[in-house]
């Protein structure tokens, strides 16, 4: 008799697995470099003051980030099924938290290839003048479809492409701030941290002294809650991963060294080639302009003198908006996918193409976004940076229901007597890193928008706060609707869907007979346990 799962392949057809390791991690590394880290991060420069934001990015991306990639790993290590994290959620905690969080990240995630199709608008209206921004976003917009819609293979090598193309943007402006601050430039001027000179180093925000500092690195850590993506791209595509139990836990642990390497090393530079009191760039933000004439990246080396480098840079961050765009339509789609496969979106969302697209998530994502039409009756910047606030609160809600999942499926195992050695990775310093990232998550959610009170803005009050109260009513109304209860970890289940992954897995294991059968008989004791207690 075949089971539930294969009645669905059989009749909707299934995603494949047909992302390579390379694929996984320049999505996961390219999937978060876009305009935020290029275009946007201007903004927190003038507000806030380089050391703000080097601290800021630090302390979110290895405090909050870092163990949220780790946990998420572990736990799709073992159980890398297609229902994604969302459906560990509805085993590890309640059946009404795997759909809020999985409706939450749609959202988050239709969000975010809205941001990246309104950056793409403004920057191409910096580069061609007079043209109607919504004829942009039907450019970007059909080239991300046509990737989606083909091969997951050919989706994966148009974003390893693209994601290679920001990741040497990225290098080379780094490498360009390391030789001129030594005076490797045309006017021979060995600047240093100049511009963190005569006190430029911190600006207090909305309130003077000790305080306004604080306030001034807080707003940081809020942006760099939008611009440090998290394990999403690994937890959406565990089931389509090419030996995931391997590939899972080296893309996660690569996580360390993307952060030091890309953001806090990115984010030390930036604030070293430009001056957080730019004028250029303090007008062009008052002016809100978008594109190159709002880099600090562009504004610091066009003030050493160097030229050439603008357009290059402005197409390279263009082609960064575009992947991010591609980037997020194939994870929101598969976030609508695996809600249908677990009964929480309509049916017809599971179909299927021969290639393993689900074609109709691609459909209803790339509907949704044409909200981003917006910008043909409004500034792009101005809807970029609603589309940015709206982003962020989705993105941080969705990490931390990632981490109290983790907590759950901690309990469980711990409860049910899991071996480690049955587990495929083991994410260090847990649970106790988990636990302060929840609680760091948490306290983002509640001061998220701290600066719309005083004078109270509708508009920003309504984009920071607007995801709190929908996860919430997704959560209570699945609890009512559905009668869903707290999960106990004694009785979490932990092992359906694994036997299927296991059979899957079988032809990429690496580990020769005696690793194998040690794994094996570990499985099998813990498997009699569970028996043993349902009986």
């Amino acid at each position: 008799m075949l089971s539930e799962t294969a009645v669905i392949d059989s009749k909707y057809g299934r995603t494949q697995r047909a992302l390579s390791p390379r694929h996984v991690q320049l999505m996961a590394i390219g999937g978060s470099i876009g305009t935020g880290l290029f275009v946007g991060i201007g903004q927190s420069l003038v507000r806030s003051g380089p050391l703000s934001l080097f601290l800021a990015f630090t302390f979110w991306g290895l405090l909050f980030i870092w163990p949220c990639n780790l946990s998420v790993a572990e736990m799709l290590a073992y159980l890398p099924i297609r229902g994604s994290i969302f459906e560990l959620a509805s085993r590890f905690v309640d059946p009404a938290m795997g759909f809020a969080m999985g409706w939450t990240y749609f959202y988050a995630g239709v969000m975010l290839v809205c941001v990246e199709y309104s950056a793409v608008a403004g920057l191409m209206e910096t580069w061609v003048p007079g043209v109607n921004p919504g004829a942009w976003i039907v450019m970007a917009m059909v080239v991300c479809i046509l990737l989606n819609v083909v091969a997951v293979k050919w989706f994966g090598e148009s974003e390893f492409i693209m994601a290679s193309t920001k990741i040497l943007l990225l290098f080379g402006l780094i490498l360009i701030t390391i030789i001129t601050m030594c005076g490797g430039n045309p006017r021979n001027d060995a600047y240093g941290f100049r511009h963190w000179s005569n006190g430029n180093y911190i600006h207090p925000y909305l309130a003077t002294g000790a305080t306004g500092n604080f306030l001034g690195w807080w707003k940081v850590v809020l942006y760099a809650g939008f611009t440090i993506a998290g394990p999403d791209m690994i937890a959406l595509s565990a089931g389509e991963i090419v030996n995931p139990r391997r590939t899972i836990p080296r893309v996660a642990k690569l996580i360390f060294y993307r952060l030091v390497g890309f953001y806090v090393v990115g984010v030390l530079c930036v604030g070293i080639i430009c001056s957080s009191t730019d004028e250029r760039l303090q007008e062009a933000l008052a002016a809100g302009h978008s594109g190159s004439a709002a880099s600090p990246w562009v504004i610091g080396i066009e003030n050493l003198g160097i030229t050439g480098l603008p357009d290059l840079i402005q197409a390279v961050i263009m082609l960064s908006a575009w992947s991010c765009g591609n980037a997020y339509l194939y994870s929101s789609s598969r976030t609508l996918y695996g809600l249908a496969r677990d009964g929480q979106a309509p049916a017809f969302l599971l179909k299927c193409t021969k290639s393993g697209v689900p074609i109709f998530c691609v459909g209803v994502v790339s509907l949704i976004s044409c909200i981003t039409f917006l910008v043909t009756s409004n500034s792009a910047v101005t809807v970029f940076f609603w589309f940015i606030d709206l982003t962020t609160t989705g993105l941080i809600a969705t990490y931390t229901m990632m981490l109290f999942t983790f907590i759950g499926w901690y309990r469980a195992r711990t409860a049910q007597g899991l071996p480690v050695s049955s587990l495929y990775y083991v994410a260090p310093l847990n649970p106790y890193a988990a636990y302060f990232a929840t609680l760091l998550g948490c306290l983002a959610l509640f001061f998220i928008g701290f600066d719309v009170f005083e004078p109270f803005r509708t508009q920003a009050f309504i984009t920071s706060y607007f995801c709190l109260p929908y996860t919430a009513i997704l959560f209570l109304g699945w609890k009512f609707i559905k009668g869903t209860k707290f999960v106990d970890p004694k009785h979490a289940d932990l092992v359906s869907g694994k036997a299927e992954v296991d059979a899957e897995c079988s032809i990429w294991e690496e580990g020769g007979i005696e690793e194998n059968y040690r794994k094996s008989l570990a499985e099998m004791t813990f498997a009699r346990r569970c028996w043993e207690r349902m009986w």
